[in-house]
């Protein structure tokens, strides 16, 4: 009788021990800098090979310079449907809104999350792109009042015209930082601009005639 208690107590134990084992944790897809590929690493390694701050002055004047670009270009989008003649004009005007909205909202919270400045938030700031150094594309203040003002074929053509260059000086932009930058979001975020605004800029080019 004593053997047999003592060996349930032995099984006990050995099953107490299994059930309290943590297990195992997968390993951990590490990215590698741009243009470096990623590695796969134990979960105890990677914590220390994933770097708590990668980027860089060039990824933090990309962010905050791209948030002001991409807000002229909501800006210029939300005077089509009253003012657009053509529907493919306010179709894609609206796609330019839908798609850069949620990128000023990702780069935003990529500066808060670092403790950087986000253009336009401070009291008393209001984020003229100025202050911001000179951006490629960027349509003057008096265009915008003269796109504002204009209706029907006369506002299709200037917002085909003004929006051409203000996609053509993103593309630049991105196109800079995938070669001065060192973060791995920012350099997904540029490759996204590229990519989408390279296909806008071809269909406006069509549209245009």
């Amino acid at each position: 009788m004593r053997g047999f208690v003592v060996g349930t107590l032995l099984a006990a134990a050995v099953l107490a021990s299994a059930c309290s084992a943590e297990p195992e944790a997968p390993p951990v897809v590490v990215p590698g800098a741009p243009g470096e590929p990623a590695r796969t690493l134990p979960a105890d390694e990677a914590s220390s090979a994933m770097p708590a701050n990668r980027h860089n002055d060039a990824d933090v004047s990309y962010a905050q310079r791209m948030i002001m670009h991409h807000q002229q270009a909501i800006r210029m989008g939300e005077l089509a449907p009253a003012r657009a003649a053509r529907e493919d004009v306010k179709g894609l005007a609206a796609r330019i809104t839908a798609t850069q909205a949620p990128e000023i909202t990702s780069m935003t919270a990529w500066l808060r999350q670092r403790g950087l400045e986000v253009p336009g938030e401070h009291a008393g700031h209001h984020g003229s792109h100025a202050e911001l150094g000179p951006m490629p594309g960027m349509a003057t203040e008096e265009q915008l009042a003269a796109l504002a003002a204009a209706t029907g074929p006369e506002f299709d053509r200037m917002f085909l015209q003004l929006m051409t260059a203000h996609h053509e000086g993103a593309i630049t932009m991105a196109t800079e930082v995938l070669g001065a930058g060192s973060d791995v979001f920012v350099e997904e975020m540029a490759t996204d601009v590229i990519a989408s605004q390279s296909d806008e800029v071809t269909r406006m080019r069509s549209m245009a005639g």
